[in-house]
């Protein structure tokens, strides 16, 4: 009898714990969505950035896993920058390059800090993370400009282009390709390895999922891609390689991996990248995650854990 009784307590007790995490699951989804399902004409006044920026902020500081991780902040010329660095003992020899996403419109160091410090919780490697400058009040070309500038800043510090990999995250992931199109048009040194998680590559939308998967992207719509794109964008050619980093030449890429959520709006963009990656003879894996959403990563989730472990894997093989 007590035997039994102690297991239905241990059932409820694990229920309770699935009910509470279900509870503040939804409550960071309502979040995101927030941030992410504004109208196209709401989502740049500038009362609403203002907003959406502090709320990217507040929900970067509050998903951090910073235990064990130091964060120290700098003034890279005049742009803010920082570094996470492990607190145990860790080679130095490798570096990762962050570019944070929020639509090229929002997104800061604040909102920087859980995927760099999961990205060397998983490596052991030092996060390099910047802001660069948003649209509408700094539209294409700066925030290309600016990583490029932080690339500079890599190399004066006396790291090689095979030193460094490059990450980032939807718009991040878009600026991470750039970057990288930009380094190899100017006959530079490319990093040694890419990883995109769920990237924005194509600004067109040609994809079949702009359509397919509208209502299963629970924290991203089309309002969302329109609005910041036209302030990104600011009239420039959206096939343009340099804003649809996914119709640029890709010959002499580095191995990249490629995380993608099943449910997402911009599942196109990286199918489609994997596919000519492959085409132009690049290394790259695809990993699908079913039932999961943009970026998914960020959040205290346990398919979240499982990706910045196979992430860690992919990096340190």
């Amino acid at each position: 009898m007590e035997r039994k009784s102690m297991r239905l307590r241990s059932i409820r007790s694990k229920e309770k714990k699935e009910r509470a995490e279900e509870k503040q699951l939804a409550a960071l989804m309502k979040a995101l969505k927030a941030i992410h399902s504004v109208s196209a004409e709401e989502s740049m006044a500038p009362d609403d950035l203002a907003r959406q920026r502090a709320a990217q902020e507040l929900l970067g500081r509050l998903f951090s896993p910073m235990l064990g991780m130091r964060w120290e902040s700098f003034d890279l010329a005049g742009m803010r920058a920082a570094w996470v660095r492990p607190d145990w003992g860790h080679t130095r020899e490798k570096i990762i390059l962050y570019c944070h996403g929020g639509g090229y419109t929002s997104g800061n160091l604040g909102y920087s800090r859980p995927l760099a410090s999961k990205l060397s919780h998983a490596t052991g490697w030092e996060t390099l993370c910047f802001e660069y400058r948003l649209a509408p009040e700094h539209p294409y070309p700066a925030a290309v400009d600016d990583a490029v500038r932080v690339w500079d800043h890599l190399m004066y510090q006396g790291y090689g282009a095979r030193d460094i990999t490059v990450a980032g995250d939807s718009a991040g992931g878009n600026l991470a390709l750039v970057l990288l199109h930009r380094l190899k048009a100017e006959g530079r040194q490319l990093p040694r390895r890419l990883v995109l998680l769920s990237p924005w590559t194509d600004m067109t939308a040609s994809g079949a999922s702009y359509t397919q998967r509208a209502k299963q992207d629970p924290t991203i719509t089309m309002d969302y891609v329109q609005a910041v794109r036209r302030v990104y964008a600011n009239g420039a050619d959206l096939a343009d390689p340099m804003l649809s980093p996914l119709f640029g030449d890709f010959t002499g890429f580095p191995p990249t991996l490629i995380q993608v959520g099943g449910n997402e709006l911009l599942y196109s963009d990286s199918e489609q990248l994997r596919d000519r990656m492959r085409a132009a003879g690049v290394l790259c894996r695809m990993e699908e995650w079913t039932e999961m959403w943009h970026v998914f990563q960020m959040l205290p989730i346990k398919k979240a854990a499982e990706a910045m472990e196979r992430i860690g894997t992919f990096l340190l093989s």
